[in-house]
């Protein structure tokens, strides 16, 4: 069960890096080039406020797999 955990640890951190990229190259960066004021916002809002919390929240819960922070043994 340890390796399963530590395996997924990889598989959120690719996860953090893959959402990172879709929301910036694929949702952000193109809403805001746009030029229409509905989709700069969507863009700004995606940006600096969605990316951030999707991307740094995967990432962490991948490293504490990694690191074994959920191991029974630490509780």
């Amino acid at each position: 069960m340890e390796n399963i955990k530590k395996i997924l640890g990889f598989v959120w951190i690719a996860l953090a890096l893959l959402t990172a990229y879709f929301c910036i190259a694929i949702f952000g960066l193109p809403k805001i080039v746009s030029g229409k004021q509905e989709d700069v916002v969507f863009g700004i809002i995606i940006l600096f406020i969605l990316t951030p919390i999707i991307s740094i929240g995967l990432g962490v819960f991948g490293y504490f797999a990694l690191t074994g922070e959920y191991n029974k043994d630490k509780m």
